[in-house]
């Protein structure tokens, strides 16, 4: 089901957002240069950090515990034995032998989707058409129907929430680790459940609704076969993982992170029989892939945050639609040049500290690429004259 929805916004509304636009662009614009800058000082820390540790960690046998590593930094590895069961304590569903246990709750809600045209209007005005489609579907997340479009179309709140269970330790040989960080190593099996369990969870949770088995999981529905909005299914996932290799300093028979000097926590898990060196060598690739995604992010931001600064250009311009759709153009390649040049500037600034000819090779390489902007328009431009001279 859907509908159909057409708005007209006035020359001076677009106006009114577009200053709120500008407000919104500047604040953007500090915190994705903050980012940025916040960003490059992470980066290097953590970079220092676990060059610091490669150096320090002394690979031990988990067979027993050498008192004279009592706070160094120990690599160890093996067969992993979770310490207890994990077990939903309030539905009664527990996991033998896991490292940890999942409970998924999907609620049978409503979703809306729109799919919106505007089209630009003499004299600054736009119309824009919306289409509203709603449609049911099993989801882990609550919907909020408060800001649906159109009424009707409500979702009650979820009953009961997703939930995780881990062990409270696991054993690697002599040695122990906190049950968490096992847990989350592992593989995700689900865990069939039975007649007996649902019935037991049933009994624990008033949910108002008969609740049966379907494919190994627990439906609270009046009709499972034709589901309606509220109806619940839960199901558990358990973690179960044979062997694993740590990195963290030895307190006693326990591994728990390791301050390094330059105050950052160190505490290294993979899956399976991992060398330190690897496992080193891993952290690195995962902070060099974390740096460049706060990069990129930082830098749609300040891109976007200068495009909301000079949306009102366009804005006004838009009393002709075909002038509006040019001045956007621009403001738009304006906007693309200014962030090659802030972005890179702000990054910079932050390595100078730390290693400054790359800080200097960065620079020169944002300036490189707004040079080069600016000279392709110009050479375009400069091709557009004689021809409109001809003309």
């Amino acid at each position: 089901m859907s509908f159909t929805e057409t708005t007209t916004t006035s020359w001076f509304s677009r106006l009114k957002g577009a200053l709120i636009k500008i407000v919104v662009g500047f604040i953007l614009l500090i915190a994705c240069i903050w980012l940025l800058f916040w960003n490059e000082g992470r980066s290097v820390k953590t970079y220092r950090a676990l060059v610091e540790g490669a150096g320090l960690v002394v690979s031990v046998d988990n067979g027993s515990v050498d008192p004279a590593n009592d706070g160094k930094l120990v690599h160890i590895s093996g067969p992993v034995k979770p310490v207890g069961v994990p077990e939903d304590d309030v539905l009664g569903i527990s996991a033998e032998g896991a490292g940890g246990l999942e409970r998924i709750v999907e609620m049978y809600q409503w979703v809306e989707t729109s799919k919106s045209e505007t089209r630009k209007q003499l004299g600054g005005s736009e119309e824009t058409v919306t289409t509203y489609s709603y449609h049911k579907e099993w989801k882990r997340n609550e919907v909020s129907s408060g800001s649906f479009r159109q009424s009707g179309h409500d979702n009650p709140q979820k009953p009961i929430d997703d939930a995780s269970f881990p062990v409270e330790s696991a054993t690697i040989g002599a040695f122990s680790v906190d049950g968490r960080a096992v847990a989350r190593l592992g593989d995700e099996r689900p865990v069939p459940l039975t007649a007996l369990d649902v019935n037991r969870m049933g009994e624990a949770v008033a949910l108002g609704k008969p609740v049966s088995t379907i494919a190994g999981q627990a439906v609270f529905s009046f009709n499972p076969e034709d589901p309606q909005v509220g109806d619940i299914r839960i199901r558990f996932e358990r973690s179960d993982i044979a062997e694993a290799s740590f990195v963290g300093a030895q307190r006693g028979s326990g591994l728990t992170p390791y301050k390094t000097t330059n105050g950052r926590d160190l505490f290294l898990s993979d899956a399976g029989l991992v060398d330190a060196a690897a496992m080193f060598d891993a952290a690195q690739s995962e902070n060099t892939i974390i740096t460049w995604l706060v990069r990129v992010g930082g830098l749609i931001g300040i891109f976007i945050g200068f495009a909301f600064i000079l949306s009102i250009l366009g804005v006004i311009a838009d009393v002709v639609p075909f002038v509006g759709s040019i001045v956007r153009f621009g403001t738009t390649a304006i906007a693309l040049i200014l962030t090659l040049l802030i972005g890179p500037a702000v990054i910079a600034i932050a390595w100078i500290a730390y290693r400054p000819l790359i800080a200097i090779a960065v620079l020169a390489a944002g300036v490189a690429l707004a040079t080069g902007i600016l000279y392709l328009r110009r050479g375009k431009a400069a091709a557009t004259a004689p021809a409109l001279g001809r003309a």
